[in-house]
């Protein structure tokens, strides 16, 4: 298997003491990569065990959410001189063991972002919502919602920008972003697991889905993602 340059494993996490041990000694042990969790807030364990288990943490201040806190662990991988960065979760749904399905395309210069997607995992609401953006955006992607990434050097520095902080969510107004870019984005299929503890961000509350729905259609519905830009940085 042809794998990208040596990319950088982001973990963004809020009080996943329970899980995050274990997610970043398997990360080490199947691909002896570097791991970095971006500790957004965590009011238990998740910094020392982390730390522990063999992780640069970096620690926020101020809890910024999933996509604040990848969009720190994207700045700092490029201050670091990486060029590549896989994202996934810290609550045991996405299997380390893939991280190189998601390399591969990246690679072999097929794309420049790459989504592990596994959409049997939805329910039936959220099947809903994917077709609902699917339909609003254009964009032919089967699992929206999915933080398992890698992202190439070129998609970093995209999303590492300004026009990109803005964002809560990491999932439909990012791949916009990316799409305006005129950045390739394709899925490779990978297994996930159901959460081992915790509840989803975006599909925990129905307040919390209102406030997802809202602000997502009005990112669509300012057609972000279209009238692509030029790109103005080197891969």
């Amino acid at each position: 298997m042809i794998i990208a340059a040596r990319p950088l494993i982001l973990i963004p996490a809020h009080n996943e003491q329970a899980t995050i041990g274990h997610i970043v000694g398997q990360v080490r042990q199947l691909w002896n990569l570097p791991v970095v969790v971006i500790d957004d807030s965590s009011t238990d364990a998740t910094a020392r065990l982390a730390r522990a288990a063999g992780a640069t943490v970096l620690p926020l201040t101020l809890q910024l959410g999933a996509w604040g806190a990848i969009q720190t662990g994207l700045r700092y991988a490029l201050r670091h001189g990486y060029r590549a960065a896989v994202t996934l979760d810290a609550d045991g749904q996405h299997d380390p063991a893939d991280i190189g399905a998601l390399l591969q395309p990246l690679a072999t210069g097929q794309a420049e972002v790459v989504i592990g997607a596994f959409p049997e995992r939805a329910s039936r609401a959220r099947h809903i919502a994917w077709s609902y953006f699917r339909g609003l955006t254009g964009l032919h992607l089967e699992d929206i919602t999915s933080g398992f990434r890698a992202y190439n050097h070129t998609a970093m520095t995209v999303l590492a920008s300004r026009e990109a902080s803005l964002l809560d969510y990491q999932d439909v107004g990012v791949l916009l972003i990316l799409r305006r870019r005129g950045l390739r984005i394709v899925e490779a299929p990978v297994a996930m697991q159901p959460r081992a503890a915790g509840a989803s961000r975006v599909f925990r509350s129905w307040w919390v889905v209102g406030k997802y729905m809202l602000q997502t259609s009005l990112l669509c519905l300012a057609r972000i993602g279209y009238n692509a830009l030029p790109l103005t940085t080197d891969d």
